[in-house]
């Protein structure tokens, strides 16, 4: 894995699941703690929340999107790492 916070700013579901709504967009500015996507797993909904203050560069899945363990959900870029 990479070094620094590039690691961090890599949106990953950590379980197999369903997406069941997408939150944000490319573009948006979200703060720590804010939902990003709501996925579903073992008929539970589980938000998958950015961990610092971002931009959303990139949603990789779609809702209704069957995803794998591991899979990159959402690019962020650290707020101000815009040069």
């Amino acid at each position: 894995e990479a070094a620094g916070d590039t690691v961090e700013m890599h949106v990953r579901t950590n379980m197999p699941g369903k997406v069941v709504e997408i939150k944000v967009a490319p573009g948006d500015v979200v703060a720590a703690g804010q939902t990003l996507v709501i996925l579903e797993a073992m008929k539970m909904e589980n938000a998958i929340q950015a961990k610092g203050a971002a931009r959303v560069m990139a949603v990789l899945v779609k809702a209704g999107q069957a995803v794998e363990s591991g899979l990159l959900l959402v690019e962020l870029e650290p707020e101000g790492g815009k040069s």
